[in-house]
This record gives C-alpha cells, sequence and structure tokens, in this order.
C-alpha cells in the first residue's frame, strides 16, 4: 500500500499555499487600483473593453469577459439598463484561424482589434511570460489606436510590460503560480467593478427621486 506522505505530499501541500500567499503580497497594488478605476470609468462612458491571452491564459480571457458581461450587471442581469461591453478576441475560432493561416498567428488578436477598438476603449492582455508575439503586436496596435491598455503579467513582465498604462504584475517564474494570480485579480476586479456598479446606479436612482419631488419638477403641471 502507497503512503501519499512517502511522496512529500504534506510537505508540498504545505509549501505551495504558502507560496500562494506569498506572491499575491508581491503584487503592486497602486497598479491594480489604477486599473479599476479605469475600468470603471470604461463602463460609465460606454467604451468596449477587449481582452486576449494564449493557452490557458486564452481560457482566463473567455472567463472575465463573462464575468464582467454578466456578473458585474448584479443579481438580476436581464433587467440591468447598462452593462459592460466587452469582447473576448480569443472566442471567434474561424476569424482566428484564418488571420492565423492566410497571414501569421501573430496577428489574430491585433487585425480585430484594428477593425474594431476606438480611442478610448481598453485592452486587457493576459500573459504570463509578456512575450508572445500575438499579444505584443495588439499592445502595440492598441496604443497606436489610443486604446488604454491593461496588463495581467508574470515573470519579469516581459515586452508587454513597457506598452501596458497599467501593467499589473505578479512577480513570479513559475506558470501555475502566476496564472492562479491572474485568477484572483479576475474575480477581485469583478468583485469590485459588481459593488461599484451597483453603488453607481443607487445613486443615480437617489438622484431621479430626489428631482421627481422636488417643486420644480412639478411647475407647469
Amino acid at each position: 500500500m502507497n503512503d501519499d506522505n512517502e511522496y512529500g505530499i504534506d510537505l508540498f501541500t504545505q509549501t505551495y499555499l504558502a507560496s500562494v500567499g506569498e506572491v499575491l503580497a508581491r503584487i503592486d497594488q497602486a497598479q491594480v487600483i489604477a486599473a479599476n478605476r479605469a475600468l470603471l470609468a470604461a463602463y460609465e462612458r460606454g467604451a468596449w473593453v477587449f481582452v486576449a491571452g494564449n493557452g490557458g491564459s486564452a481560457s482566463a480571457a473567455s472567463h472575465l469577459a463573462c464575468d464582467f458581461e454578466k456578473t458585474v450587471s448584479g443579481k438580476d442581469p436581464r433587467s440591468a439598463r447598462k452593462r459592460f461591453r466587452v469582447h473576448s478576441l480569443v472566442d471567434n475560432v474561424a476569424r482566428m484561424t484564418a488571420w492565423a493561416n492566410d497571414e501569421t498567428f501573430d496577428c489574430v488578436f491585433s487585425e480585430p482589434l484594428r477593425t474594431a477598438a476606438s480611442e478610448g476603449d481598453v485592452l486587457i492582455v493576459i500573459t504570463a511570460s509578456g512575450n508572445s508575439p500575438n499579444v505584443v503586436e495588439a499592445l502595440q496596435v492598441a496604443r497606436a489606436q489610443g486604446v488604454i491598455t491593461v496588463g495581467f503579467l508574470g515573470f519579469e513582465g516581459g515586452k508587454a510590460m513597457a506598452l501596458c498604462d497599467f501593467p499589473i504584475l505578479v512577480p513570479c517564474r513559475d506558470y501555475g503560480l502566476v496564472e492562479g494570480a491572474h485568477g484572483v485579480l479576475s474575480h477581485m476586479m469583478t468583485s469590485w467593478l459588481t459593488h461599484a456598479v451597483a453603488a453607481g446606479q443607487r445613486r443615480n436612482e437617489a438622484s431621479v427621486a430626489i428631482a421627481a419631488s422636488s417643486p420644480l419638477a412639478r411647475v407647469g403641471t
């Protein structure tokens, strides 16, 4: 009979979970806060938010887009008057493979971005190395078009670091720990934006109610 301890599972589990906390503690909170504010401002002005990544980070991009569109809309999303305008650049297989096959995989994010993005929109890239050519090219196109750039980065940030207006670096060279931290950041942003959007809606509703009850509102009726 095998004994799990023979393979060091106890120490490994303890060490790994401790490492998760240590990695999260090294993230620059000021950058996270600034990125959150930029995303809330994008929501308020009706800007589009585009999300991109490769491999596991592609699924993270899809997940983030889902959460921004639905979860941030609140407890009754179908009745939400306003939603995040968010688009995952990884979810159209036909478009991605057409650009990759006919041109180069380096442009699978940048060309759709070139088509759809406008000045003041936001691009979020999720990448551990920060050096994926298609991510770097997307950031370059975004900056040229006046698109605000946010990066969920790992390692030392790679080439993406200098191309992001809001680089959120997870300073670690372990892919699993970096991607796990990116997941935590995604859920944290979703939670805060959900709260902020709901608070803004309550303020707006209160302002409308106050205006409607004002004597000036009844003048001429």
